[in-house]
């Protein structure tokens, strides 16, 4: 299983050498894993960049995985992971997100870097 980072889903979206590296596992939904919040910050990103047709395909493919919701339980363990590894708030749910499902984090977010369970996708 995978999380996709919104930078991984932006860069596969702008189609991106980097993106294409993601395809495979866009390819397989039923290994993706997606936090609703990468599904906020990649559709106001790219209906800020395009158009809001733009960003609900980028939506509908995202939900082609399965879509975690922000519970109570999650919003805790993302504070405490927040506050342990100074992630800010998308980034701690994205990751408690990953680590709640045996998951890996795909992304170039500099913010992952160094923590486990995290893969780096370099440009």
């Amino acid at each position: 299983m995978i999380v996709i980072d919104s930078s991984g889903w932006m860069e596969f979206f702008a189609g991106s050498e980097v993106g294409r590296k993601l395809l495979p596992f866009i390819e397989k939904p039923q290994e993706l894993v997606v936090p609703a919040t990468t599904i906020y910050e990649v559709f106001k990103k790219i209906l800020q960049q395009r158009d809001e047709e733009e960003a609900l395909r980028a939506a509908g493919l995202m939900s082609a995985g399965e879509v975690v919701d922000l519970t109570r339980d999650l919003a805790i363990e993302a504070a405490l992971i927040s506050a342990e590894h100074k992630l800010p708030m998308a980034d701690s749910i994205i990751y408690a997100t990953a680590r709640n499902h045996d998951a890996e984090v795909w992304t170039l977010d500099a913010h992952f870097k160094g923590l486990p369970g995290v893969v780096w996708l370099e440009k």
